[in-house]
């Protein structure tokens, strides 16, 4: 059975940056099977050889593909393409037709792929299913929705509805390019392929969790419709709760689909609220100087550009662990990591210097950009009676697989939804409940109860309230992967 992969938004900057070069890295790397054909639907009105120039030019930008290569010309030969509205019933009924003659007689599984504004994701599914494009007697047909989904939990719900009208939740796979990150695919082989973690992964040794989602840029020339979403919406709904999951869920009976998602839907259901009166204490909003500059955005605009969190997961395994995570615009750097920091000793029966203290140990599972982890411990330093030094143990990608190329992550993604697995890809549950966890925040920040919006330098950690958060508690944001 051959497939089919349909991408509506086909001359958008997500096709020609993400998607197309990560099809033909499949393809170089002998993982994208051969029967696979990609049809392009946008309203530019090109020829199948104008829009695979367009391509071309693409692979060479973004995936290093030379100008004129055999293994550049066979995957443009795959491609194909249809001038068309999704808007429009008519342009609908060319792609319908345009398939039907690709595919021929023979059954083929379809993938549609909607590369397109959000606005439009429901009118698409819904014209599919009114043309009769999403019947699954001739192949199974699958649709990818991209991010956002919704903007609320109310918009989500309705958005699932829509889709739920047409297709059956078990073919919709809603992606989060984050899942398919191979650093962030690695957090379940660290935790349940190796003893030494797990027996620790709970309240009795682990102090506290720090997941930080940090850029460089600012908003940029994404300033008008940033100033709709804010750092809530854009980062923490989605990436970061998605992180959450993978390091708190309980181990799966087995990596089936299901029973992956089942584990992760139960972490975030166990996900303490914040409450209106727990704003103040347990979230930090913070705008960069200078936001307010931009073009589009109000003189007086309250929109985060920055939010630190603290939360607290209701269940046998995390109870009394506090999960702090932060994100924001304009810090001092790109980057992303989870820093588990485990309890002190219970006592110290060491004579240490007046005082020094033992420092805790942790572990630092680094994204992006130097993928790899960081154990600290403590030594004792050579030729002393009792001093003590924190030292790392340290995995990086580039050093332990020379030669091996980390993929991107739509590569990973891409693959699985074309086979069917989900297992990477959010349940319509975990959407809703991600969404009911932000939305008191989001609303929360438009009353009296919410905290002050801080103004923190570009380039700067955050807020001050960032750091006041962790005091608080007695503690402080680390950077795990500093050296890196």
């Amino acid at each position: 059975m051959s497939r089919t992969l349909v991408v509506f938004g086909a001359t958008g900057d997500l096709t020609r940056r993400k998607l197309v070069p990560a099809l033909f890295n499949l393809q170089r790397k002998g993982r994208l099977p051969d029967d696979v054909r990609i049809v392009g639907f946008s309203r530019s009105p090109l020829s199948d050889d104008e829009f695979r120039g367009r391509m071309a030019e693409a692979l060479v930008e973004f995936a290093g593909a030379p100008a004129s290569d055999t293994e550049r010309d066979r995957f443009l030969g795959r491609l194909h393409y249809v001038a068309g509205s999704v808007t429009d019933d008519r342009g609908m009924e060319t792609l319908a037709e345009r398939l039907d003659e690709l595919e021929g007689e023979q059954c083929a599984d379809r993938l549609y792929y909607l590369a397109i504004a959000p606005r439009f994701y429901a009118p698409t599914v819904a014209r599919l299913g009114a043309m009769d494009m999403v019947c699954d007697d001739h192949g199974e047909r699958r649709v990818v929705v991209e991010k956002p989904f919704g903007t609320d939990l109310a918009s989500a719900r309705t958005l699932n509805e829509a889709i739920h009208e047409v297709f059956e939740e078990r073919s919709v796979y809603r992606i989060d390019h984050y899942l398919g990150k191979e650093t962030a695919q690695n957090i379940l082989f660290t935790r349940f392929a190796n003893t030494v973690f797990e027996p620790l992964w709970n309240r009795n040794y682990i102090d506290h969790v720090q997941i930080t989602v940090a850029e460089s840029v600012d908003v940029d020339h994404r300033a008008e419709f940033y100033d709709g979403t804010g750092v809530v919406r854009d980062m923490f709904q989605n990436h970061l709760l998605q992180l959450l999951t993978l390091v708190a869920m309980e181990p799966p009976s087995s990596f089936d689909a299901d029973a992956v998602r089942n584990e992760k839907h139960k972490t975030l259901a166990a996900v303490r609220p914040i409450t209106s009166g727990r704003l103040g204490l347990d979230t930090v909003r913070g705008q960069y100087a200078g936001y307010r500059t931009n073009e589009g955005v109000p003189d007086d605009s309250e929109t985060a550009t920055f939010a630190a969190l603290k939360l607290e997961i209701d269940n046998w395994r995390w109870q009394g662990v506090p999960f702090y995570l932060r994100s924001g615009k304009a810090l001092p750097e790109k980057v992303s990591e989870i820093l588990v920091q485990f309890r002190c000793p219970p006592h110290n029966m060491f004579p240490l210097p007046p005082g020094a203290t033992l420092s805790s140990n942790y572990l630092a599972i680094c994204i992006q950009p130097d993928e790899g982890m960081h154990l600290r411990f403590e030594a004792k330093v050579p030729d002393t009676v009792a001093d003590l030094q924190p030292v790392d143990m340290e995995f990086h990608y580039r050093d332990n697989f020379p030669g091996v190329e980390l993929p991107e992550a739509y590569e990973r993604l891409l693959l699985d939804a074309l086979h069917g697995d989900p297992s990477l890809f959010a349940r319509s549950d975990t959407i809703e409940r991600a969404w009911s966890l932000m939305d008191p925040v989001v609303e929360g920040w438009q009353t009296d109860a919410a905290p002050p919006l801080e103004v923190y330098e570009p380039g700067d950690w955050g807020p001050d309230g960032a750091h006041a958060l962790m005091r608080r508690d007695g503690r402080r944001w680390k950077r795990g992967c500093r050296h890196c």
